[in-house]
């Protein structure tokens, strides 16, 4: 048969690169569940991935013009993609049952943690990625017979290969691993390319072959500029390369600063970038039909372009976002995601465009080189690949935390127009050229050093009268230290508070209520810091030590700058150590075994949240407790719905031998609960409390009826005994429910069309909890005497009392507020005050505890 038509290769290129796609976002989600969810793990695993991109454009290129049928040996590079992706599963597994053994190895070494998980990432990573890598110099010598196609051909293939990309990062981001879970949508990609291998290989079999090689090996005449002209078009790759995944990374960032911050809004900025790419490429094709135009113009218009509208970028997103307002509160969900999509590409798509152009159409400039085909598209692959990798670790890790996003955003900008200005001065000694060079290099300049006025990172409340503090925009998250009402608090990413002063003796609690109810908690995890407020008061207690471990660095060294008076000596104390790690990860790697421990509030529906409510991590959590130890989950039932806490629920039930479930407080609209799951079943002993509320309060003499009337009002039921969530799904890894379902519950509680498990939902839980078994059937509670379960009961009747009585239903406010006096041995305040909330300081109002974590809108 004749040679197969493009149309036909170009949709087995777009299918090749859609499945590229998803294996690279499965890949890096799948790293980092044994990496860390860290920026640091990310940046690793997709530099990894470019690096083998880079060593297959390389090694096949100059490959290429050897293969007898190139279309054939596209095919089997295609099918070793998907054996060697395959390899992936029994490798992560292996991995992650010998990585607490490997980390003891390295423990302590300089850089040791950071090699092993470098030796994992290219061990995973490299095969697939090297063969990736060679399918387009493989392809494109099979299909670019003249020299003077090659930058027509060679930018339709990018194009239609980055479409395919675009089109699997939103299937990966939004519908497969919701569909099929991520090992299917894993073994999808694995099937689609051993498809597209197949149908390569049948299509080369029935080729008739060309009597001589290809033009294109082989040019008679080169131009005696040949290799000067060369050594320019990869500078400019390399250049390219650099500033695109630099920008890339910064406008991810400013984009943090104002989404929700999920699976789908990430997936959203990562398609409409690489759509602004695939649309670049189309334009690089048109470009590369004129040939009356000097490329080396074309190309200083496009650098000109590409500089000017990436610098106006931080000038269009905070005009279009009001200086950092929450891009569309109160949307539901499809509307929500269309309204930031319609945001991201008035940000992101033309200065996307201008970005993607210059790669594709760099092949033009090569038309007159000697190489062949294969060679230059590989050469050129690896050198802008090389430069994206430079590109992205130096402007994430090194000019964000130094300069910040905006400024570097200008400064990339800058240098576009600086490599314009060296492209005109070189083209020749004209007046009018140096003019335009000169010009180029002044406006990179201005842009270098450009005031930034209102461009500020950060948005402040004003009529909150909030004030500035600290702040640090670190390669993870822009965090900052904000005074509100003579308190303090931790601001994430312009929307996120991680907790401050204000709820002070709700977050001692976190730690307090757990610390009460084990018998002797000599060893304290804490997953999550945050202000430090909670794991300090682990050191009211005798404990011998305390490990905490925090995701975001710039969270621990601003927490030890500014919240030390309230951390009980944290940040000194010999027994506390603190990482600066993902705690998922920091706990799977120990071989510690601890009597407690006790995970943080988290917001539910960010990307990689949902790792931390996984069967997986449960599991690994049941490994890490001695005999009799407690894992505590806490939860903010103002930001689940029911759905979401039942899944979580019954994920830990499924670990657990008995889950129970404890309120962090008692009140009504902004609520905290914490699941507390045991290894082994075991009652409550009702002298615990008592004896560690003494010791406590330093005063042995303090009536029994008192500390447990104030620590028993605070349980809420038994999720194991009831059974009330058999029938829930599991969260796993492969099946990440709360990953995909909470982003939605939370646009749709804003639209009003949801609502989170709070006031008299969550009243109707409690009650169902207590039904079910009964309190005198309730296995924890078996010890407890009818005067203690009747301080239970105080507990549920003082939540209804608030609930009513914010609903304006004063009688039966009034009714309930009875109840709990009369099951009560102390006094209370009276109603027109807020409901005593905590254990180490009861008699405090906390009304501010619900807006210390979540998000601003």
């Amino acid at each position: 048969m004749p040679l197969p038509r493009l149309p036909l290769l170009a949709a087995l290129f777009f299918v090749s690169g859609f499945a590229a796609l998803v294996y690279q976002v499965l890949w890096v989600r799948q790293l980092g569940l044994l990496l860390g969810s860290t920026a640091q793990a990310a940046a690793l695993a997709i530099a990894i991935f470019f690096a083998g991109i880079a060593l297959g454009g390389w090694f096949w290129g100059r490959r290429a013009k050897r293969f007898r049928s190139c279309l054939a040996a596209f095919g089997w590079l295609e099918i070793g993609v998907a054996a060697t992706a395959l390899g992936h599963f029994i490798l992560l597994d292996a991995y992650g049952l010998i990585y607490p053994v490997l980390f003891g190895l390295v423990e302590g070494l300089p850089g040791g943690d950071l090699l092993l998980k470098l030796g994992l990432a290219a061990l995973v990573l490299l095969p697939p990625a090297i063969l990736m890598g060679g399918t387009l110099p493989v392809l494109g010598h099979e299909l670019i017979r003249r020299p003077r196609d090659l930058g027509r051909l060679g930018s339709l293939l990018y194009a239609v290969n980055t479409a395919g990309a675009a089109a699997g990062a939103l299937a990966a981001g939004f519908m497969l691993p919701l569909w099929l879970g991520f090992s299917g949508a894993y073994l999808m990609a694995v099937g689609l390319d051993l498809l597209v291998g197949l149908i390569a290989l049948w299509l080369a079999r029935n080729q008739v072959l060309p009597a001589a090689a290809p033009a294109s090996t082989v040019i008679e005449k080169p131009s005696p500029t040949d290799d000067s002209a060369s050594v320019g078009v990869w500078t400019l790759a390399f250049v390219s390369g650099f500033v695109a995944l630099g920008v890339e990374v910064l406008w991810t960032r400013l984009f943090a600063q104002v989404l929700q911050n999920s699976i789908y809004t990430y997936s959203l900025v990562l398609v409409v970038f690489l759509l602004a790419l695939t649309l670049g490429a189309v334009l690089a094709n048109r470009l590369c039909r004129l040939r009356t135009v000097d490329t080396r113009w074309i190309m200083t218009l496009l650098l000109i372009s590409a500089g000017v509208l990436v610098a106006l970028t931080p000038f269009v997103f905070h005009a279009l976002t009001g200086g950092l307002d929450y891009v569309a509160a109160g949307r539901p969900f499809h509307e929500y995601l269309l309204r930031v999509a319609a945001v991201a590409l008035a940000v992101m798509l033309v200065p996307g465009l201008a970005l993607g152009t210059i790669l594709p159409y760099l092949l033009r400039g090569l038309e007159q080189s000697r190489a062949s085909t294969g060679e230059l598209l590989g050469r050129l692959i690896a050198v802008n690949t090389t430069g994206a990798i430079a590109g992205a670790l130096v402007s994430g890790f090194v000019l964000l935390p130094l300069l910040g996003a905006t400024r570097t955003l200008l400064v990339l900008a800058a240098v576009y127009l600086t490599v314009a200005a060296a492209l005109l001065a070189s083209s020749g000694a004209g007046r009018l050229r140096l003019a335009g060079a000169a010009i180029s290099v002044l406006i990179a300049g201005m842009l270098a050093f450009l005031p930034l006025g209102n461009l500020q990172p950060l948005r402040l409340n004003a009529a909150a009268n909030e004030r500035l503090v600290a702040m640090v925009e670190g390669a993870h998250a822009t965090v900052a230290v904000i005074e509100r009402d003579r308190h303090q608090l931790i601001r994430v990413n312009n929307h996120y508070t991680l907790g401050g002063t204000g709820a002070l003796e709700s977050e001692r609690n976190q730690a307090l209520i757990p610390m009460l109810i084990h018998p002797d908690p000599r060893e304290v995890f804490f997953l999550g810091m945050g202000t430090g407020i909670t794991a300090g008061a682990a050191l009211l207690f005798p404990v011998e030590r305390v490990e905490v471990c925090e995701i975001l660095p710039e969270v621990v060294s601003l927490a030890r700058a500014h919240f030390r008076p309230w951390t009980e000596g944290l940040f000194d104390d010999p027994r506390v150590t603190i990482h600066a790690e993902d705690g998922r990860n920091c706990l799977r790697r120990s071989r510690q075994r601890y009597d407690l421990i006790i995970s943080d509030l988290f917001t539910p529906w960010e990307a990689g949240t949902g790792n931390l409510y996984t069967l997986e991590h449960f599991r690994t959590a049941s490994t890490r407790l001695k005999p009799g130890g407690l894992f505590v989950q806490w939860l903010p039932t103002y930001q689940v719905s029911e759905r979401e806490f039942a899944i979580i629920a019954r994920t830990m039930d499924e670990v657990f031998d008995q889950v129970v479930l404890w309120r962090g407080d008692l009140f009504p609209a902004q609520s905290i609960v914490a699941l507390v799951g045991q290894n082994e079943a075991r009652p409550l002993d009702p002298a615990v409390p008592v004896r560690h509320g003494r010791e406590l309060a330093g005063n042995p003499s303090l009536p029994a009826d008192l500390l447990e009337a104030v620590a028993l009002r605070f349980y809420a039921g038994n999720i194991t005994a009831s059974g009330l969530f058999a029938e829930a799904a599991i969260n796993t890894d492969n099946r990440a429910l709360i990953e995909y379902l909470a982003p939605r519950t939370q646009r749709e509680v804003q639209a009003g069309r949801a609502r989170w498990l709070t006031g008299d939902q969550l009243g109707l839980l409690y009650e169902r909890l207590l039904r079910n078994p009964g309190l005198a059937n309730d296995p924890y509670l078996a010890r407890l005497t009818d005067a203690q379960l009747g301080y239970v009961v105080a507990g549920r009747s003082y939540f209804h009392h608030g609930v009513y009585r914010l609903a304006g239903e004063t009688e039966r406010a009034a009714l309930f507020l009875e109840d709990f006096l009369a099951r009560t041995p102390f006094e209370v305040p009276p109603p027109e005050m807020e409901p005593p909330q905590t254990l180490s300081g009861w008699e405090e109002s906390r009304a501010d505890h619900g807006r210390a974590r979540s998000p601003q809108q």
